[in-house]
């Protein structure tokens, strides 16, 4: 199954499409109950928080858009079924 995961980006040209990635899990207990954010890593771009945690940390960058001085940077994951 495929994944496609949000990263927020803040300078240009760290990342492109087709660029392969490794991502650094993070774990926060909110009131919601726990949430897993994403890093790729060295630290070039970060995900929201989201309650569904990603099964593998190996991707693939679909698309880099500029908006409004940051980026949005679309990954895929291959998760296993």
């Amino acid at each position: 199954m495929r994944r496609e995961m949000e990263f927020r980006m803040e300078r240009a040209g760290l990342l492109k499409a087709g660029d392969k990635v490794e991502l650094r899990e993070s774990m926060l207990q909110t009131l919601a109950g726990t949430m897993y954010y994403y890093t790729i890593e060295p630290a070039l771009a970060m995900s929201n928080n989201t309650p569904k945690r990603l099964r593998v940390r190996n991707g693939e960058i679909l698309s880099v858009v500029e908006e409004d001085s940051v980026f949005t940077v679309t990954a895929v994951f291959d998760e296993p079924d």
